[in-house]
């Protein structure tokens, strides 16, 4: 499943589709951020 910047997926590790980079959310009201490394708006879990 693919996930957005803005949406808030819960806790976890999503993985940028773009280069990868890992981002860690650690609470269930965290907002998926842009990917700090290419500022890419989609990721995996």
């Amino acid at each position: 499943m693919t996930y957005k910047t803005g949406e808030k997926p819960g806790v976890g590790t999503y993985t940028c589709t773009n280069c990868g980079q890992h981002v860690y959310l650690n609470d269930s009201t965290d907002t998926l951020p842009p990917c700090p490394k290419c500022s890419n708006t989609e990721f995996t879990k």
